[in-house]
């Protein structure tokens, strides 16, 4: 389900969406993301969200060396690939279709020696959570993952089974229509949210959220 149609010469602000990879530099490597809009649509390029949420990743404020890491909706893989980089254990996950794809990217782009730390695997939001361990990640990390709105409530389900009171979520967001912010909302009745980066040039916010304690009735 694409955000916006496909288009050979589209608006110039889309066209990089287009090309059939894109390149960065993080974590001390060249990475080189192949992208493919025809095939998979918005699970096939690099969001700006994934780009900012990888500079923040690189600040080194969130401890990810030896950490256990989970990346929800990882498209193109980027956010995980660049985790793996900076010494977390990461599981990158996305639904089905994209999965072959993804994987073709964390073979590109993780080196041969870390490839052990990273695992690819299929996760429908609210879907066999079962198979993930119930609150087993350190870190939950999310780029471009809120804007449909028939998801918020089994992204709210996964995101309460795999976090326990000590994890941390990082969720990069472009803030499009209220319903964005109406999911920011349906968030903070279960995690503490703040905002802890803006990046003004491509106009990507990155929340940090973790559990709220149990209510207790009185």
């Amino acid at each position: 389900m694409a955000l916006v149609p496909y288009v050979e010469n589209s608006l110039p602000v889309l066209s990089k969406l287009h090309n059939s990879s894109a390149q960065f530099r993080f974590a001390n490597h060249d990475l080189r993301l192949a992208q493919d809009w025809k095939k998979l649509g918005v699970a096939a390029v690099v969001w700006d969200a994934a780009v900012v949420m990888c500079m923040y990743l690189e600040m080194g404020k969130v401890e990810l060396k030896g950490k256990g890491v989970i990346e929800l909706g990882a498209g193109t893989g980027l956010v995980g690939i660049v985790a793996a980089l900076l010494g977390a254990k990461v599981t990158i996950t996305d639904r089905e279709p994209a999965l072959d794809f993804l994987s073709a990217n964390v073979k590109a782009n993780v080196p041969p020696d870390s490839q052990g730390s990273v695992v690819v695997s299929e996760l429908t939001w609210g879907e066999g959570l079962e198979r993930y361990p119930a609150g087993g990640f350190d870190v939950v990390l999310g780029a471009d993952i809120v804007y449909l709105e028939d998801t918020f409530v089994p992204l709210l389900q996964t995101l309460e089974h795999l976090c326990s009171d000590s994890t941390v979520v990082l969720l990069a967001c472009k803030i499009r229509y209220k319903r964005d912010t109406n999911f920011l909302s349906m968030l903070k009745q279960r995690f503490m949210v703040e905002e802890i980066y803006y990046e003004k040039q491509r106009d990507i916010h990155v929340y940090k959220s973790w559990k709220l304690p149990p209510r207790k009735d009185l």
